[in-house]
């Protein structure tokens, strides 16, 4: 059976920022700074309008006092999911640091301004591909996506690549937050965070 000691630094209600996106910021500009692939991953879970849950990899674009943003197509499995139900929750998993980060709350569409803006920084490969993929849905082979990526470059040859329709962002809006730090014996440090009358209110869980 697999086994690890955690053994992390204390992670005491001292140690805590009143503001948690502030907190969350001190952790991941950490994690920015010490772990070399993705640390800007986290596992999004959704749920359907039955509550059928799933969970998948997207990575972190941006975040602010307003929420936590990530792109993807509005037609694909978590889009779906998201437009029928927007309550979500996203974890960050950081094993260097032995640390977590689990976020609640309730995802919408950012503007089309912003979507635009940050699809218009992709590289042209990625907004082909976005074109070019209806993503979740069946496709026949490797060979039919080429040829729908061959077409959009065919379309788009020499010209502005204009986001799709279907293709943005969307903004976690958190209503409770906790910080996992593990320690020695199990005797992890969870701090968490949630939000009651518009004001952020803070308490220590047992591990």
């Amino acid at each position: 059976m697999l086994r690890r000691e955690y053994a992390g630094e204390p992670f005491l209600e001292e140690h805590v920022s009143e503001d948690p996106i502030r907190q969350f910021a001190d952790w991941f500009d950490e994690a920015v700074d010490k772990i070399k692939t993705d640390p800007n991953a986290m596992i999004l879970a959704t749920a359907d309008q039955d509550g059928k849950p799933s969970s998948r990899t997207v990575l972190l674009k941006g975040y602010d006092e307003n929420g936590f943003v990530f792109y993807t197509n509005y037609g694909s499995r978590k889009g779906r999911q998201i437009l029928e139900n927007p309550q979500v929750s996203i974890t960050f998993y950081w094993p260097e640091l032995m640390r977590q980060i689990h976020i609640e709350g309730q995802a919408e569409k950012v503007s089309e301004e912003q979507s635009d803006a940050y699809f218009s920084k992709r590289p042209s490969a990625s907004q082909l591909s976005a074109l070019a993929s209806s993503q979740s849905e069946t496709v026949e082979s490797r060979k039919t996506l080429e040829k729908q990526l061959k077409a959009m470059e065919k379309k788009f040859s020499g010209g502005k690549i204009t986001r799709p329709e279907n293709w943005g962002g969307f903004r976690v809006k958190p209503n409770r937050i906790e910080f996992w730090q593990g320690r020695l014996n199990r005797l992890h440090d969870r701090i968490c965070y949630k939000k009651k009358d518009g004001e952020w209110k803070i308490f220590r869980l047992a591990p």
